[in-house]
């Protein structure tokens, strides 16, 4: 599967019909919600049938596109399997119980309620709403595909406008060479990541960057009057820097993740529990300026889309043992050179980086037999489902 997002050129009738078609599918969504909480057991027929019940008793829902309202149950439909799938697999912590949304960004259309121009240019959606002919602005080329192979169309609010986003069914893998190279990576918050090569990739810290910006607009924010023209402007000052970072954190894990996959046969990283170190009040900010998992997804999706080995390794002890003798040498945090008694000095990360390595290898194969281990350590492709695929936001760049 393949996403493909365009930015929207809409008028001021346009935006309050979107916003009117995104209430209503969120409208949905929690409705079904709350039947299923009421009614404790009910199954997917019911849900479907729910939904239906609201499209006669309510014509703002008759409004939306049926498959646009089916598509709110499904959402509904797998929060509930997330969450009995959590229960069922003793997942520590919080289960992911089902939960209301407020505030909701995005109505989702399947394969009938839009069309494409001839020219592939502009998408029009012929439900009620009223949202009609919207222009497209972007690089991607819709014409080498079908329009039977785009399975879902999107309409996603941001802080900088609207953008449609097209799932689009297509065999996205590509073969390369072998490089005959593995390697290790040990992230963390002096350097982004350092590999088993002694390479350390700079950590660009851009919230830590931007954070006098977002502090300005935070008091512009607390100084304008709740509710009025000039408070929701300055709240959209303030979402556009978020957002800007965002996409900044974004573009540097996937830049990053597919120059290291294209360079080296298998990858081995830390499985990290990055909600649970964020836990830590004194390093959370950092932690998640960072981007770690976030890094770890674009690992995972190019090492599937390349063919590449990628494996998750338990990151205990990576950073005590020594990476020469194996012997157990403690330091704090704060230490950041590893000194071993049989002579090894290296930095702290590098040390950890080739116990990462040696771990993964243990679990793929020696380095002479991991070529041929294709699919053994593989993480699963983010969104390899339609559904999965569907619901994230996650696309490469055009430049890719």
């Amino acid at each position: 599967m393949l996403v493909m997002e365009f930015k929207a050129v809409v008028k001021e009738p346009q935006k309050i019909a979107i916003n009117e078609a995104i209430r209503t599918a969120k409208f949905v969504r929690n409705k079904v919600l709350r039947y299923w909480m009421d009614n404790r057991g009910v199954g997917k027929k019911e849900l479907y049938r729910y939904n239906t019940q609201l499209r006669d008793e309510f014509s703002f829902v008759k409004e939306l596109n049926s498959h646009a309202c089916q598509a709110s149950v499904e959402n509904v439909e797998r929060a509930i399997k997330r969450f009995y799938d959590n229960c069922m697999g003793e997942v520590p912590g919080k289960k992911g119980y089902p939960r209301f949304r407020k505030h909701c960004r995005s109505v989702e259309y399947k394969q009938s309620g839009w069309k494409l121009s001839p020219d592939k240019k502009s998408i029009k959606f012929s439900d009620k709403k009223g949202i009609g002919r919207v222009k497209l602005k972007g690089t991607w080329d819709l014409w080498q595909f079908d329009q039977k192979q785009i399975k879902r169309v999107r309409i996603v609010q941001r802080a900088d406008g609207y953008y449609v986003q097209f799932c689009v069914k297509v065999d996205n893998h590509e073969e390369l060479e072998p490089t005959g190279n593995a390697i290790g990576l040990d992230v963390g918050l002096k350097e982004f990541y350092t590999d088993s090569n002694g390479h350390a990739e700079p950590n660009p810290r851009f919230y830590r960057t931007g954070e006098k910006r977002l502090k300005f607009y935070q008091r512009r924010v607390s100084r304008k009057k709740k509710g009025s023209a000039n408070c929701q402007k300055a709240i959209n000052k303030l979402g556009r820097t978020h957002l800007k970072i965002s996409r900044q954190r974004e573009e540097h894990a996937k830049r990053l993740a597919r120059c290291v996959i294209r360079s080296n046969d298998l990858v081995a990283y830390e499985e990290l529990r990055v909600k649970n170190l964020v836990k830590n009040r004194c390093l959370a900010k950092s932690i998640n300026d960072a981007g770690w998992y976030q890094f770890r997804e674009w690992l995972e999706y190019f090492g599937d889309k390349f063919g590449r080995t990628t494996v998750a390794v338990n990151p205990a002890y990576t950073s005590q043992n020594c990476s020469d003798c194996g012997q157990e040498v403690k330091k704090s945090l704060s230490t950041r050179t590893h000194v071993c008694k049989c002579g090894c000095r290296l930095d702290r990360d590098h040390n950890a980086a080739i116990n990462i390595l040696r771990r993964a290898l243990s679990t793929v194969g020696h380095t002479g037999t991991f070529l041929n281990a294709w699919g053994e350590g593989t993480s699963t492709l983010l969104g390899s489902d339609l559904e999965g695929q569907v619901t994230s936001l996650n696309q490469e760049s055009p430049s890719f």
